[in-house]
């Protein structure tokens, strides 16, 4: 065989090798800060490793895992407590790490895998401000449910549309809790408000997000779930199965990623872009270069 040719087969393997690898991934998000930072990252990570990727975020938690499912998003990270109780159905209470295990089982039975979960817990909380629970000596959810139904009939709840209704949500909450706000005193609205709503005093008690950077920032205090009503919300990367067989080192490389966040890092990073006003693209970049990943 001529130098010539060699070369030539040469280049034909190593451009084969590159196409195999370089079928575009779709990388999913949600609508949210935690979502779209772990979307860019996720992004901008597997660019970084040679991968052609398409990102498409800002979507809702039932789209986006349709369209996962359908084959039109590749890979997002879920919320353990999401795939167990809105996708899959199950009401039963569990530890943390029979639901990881539970999902696994449902969601591979439908060609979806669950990597390694991250140390992120991004569950639902509830907050009010520091010195108003001091005052009211309130540190539990219990503690709050006995405020309500005595001197706190008037309290007013701020909640995103989406948790009025869940089966993890108010409702059951109330029920698990024994207490019930009025109608009129549960205030709906977009997920990001509930905050400056606390924080300006025009609600009392506000649904947040256990990993979102402007509970530290806004001196909120997090009542503690003494019941364990909220379920763990780990933060995990789930893929195609045959995204997977396709790309063998994206489970490695999705895994090394998840292994770096936990509950701090992500709130700092959360606060970085809700409470300093940072992008989202650059707070993803700095993360990774950080971390040495870019």
């Amino acid at each position: 065989m001529s130098k010539f040719s060699t070369l030539f087969c040469a280049a034909v393997i190593a451009l084969t090798s590159t196409i195999s690898q370089a079928d575009e991934l779709v990388v999913g998000g949600k609508g949210f800060t935690e979502q779209l930072l772990v979307a860019s990252m996720t992004q901008q990570y597997l660019v970084g490793q040679g991968y052609d990727v398409d990102k498409r975020d800002g979507m809702g938690s039932t789209v986006l895992r349709k369209a996962q499912e359908n084959g039109q998003i590749d890979l997002y990270w879920e919320y353990t407590g999401t795939s167990l109780i809105t996708f899959n159905k199950i009401k039963e209470r569990m530890s943390a790490d029979d639901a990881y295990a539970k999902i696994k089982e449902l969601d591979g039975k439908k060609g979806l895998v669950w990597l390694e979960r991250s140390q992120a817990n991004n569950t639902y909380a509830l907050a009010m401000r520091a010195d108003d629970a001091a005052a009211k000596n309130i540190v539990t959810i219990s503690d709050f449910a006995a405020y309500v139904n005595s001197d706190g009939k008037d309290t007013i709840f701020a909640s995103n549309v989406e948790f009025a209704a869940r089966p993890d949500g108010l409702k059951p909450m109330q029920k698990e809790y024994d207490f019930k706000f009025t109608r009129k005193n549960v205030k709906k609205m977009n997920s990001g408000l509930t905050y400056q709503a606390l924080k300006t005093g025009d609600v009392d008690v506000s649904l947040v997000f256990a990993t979102d950077g402007r509970i530290k920032a806004f001196n909120f205090v997090v009542l503690k779930d003494d019941k364990g009503f909220f379920p763990n919300y780990a933060l995990v990367p789930v893929v195609r199965k045959d995204t997977l067989d396709k790309n063998p080192k994206l489970a490695e490389q999705l895994n090394t990623l998840s292994a770096l966040l936990n509950d701090e890092v992500m709130a700092t990073l959360n606060a970085a872009v809700d409470v300093e006003g940072k992008s989202i693209e650059s707070v993803a970049k700095q993360f990774l270069v950080d971390n040495k990943l870019i």
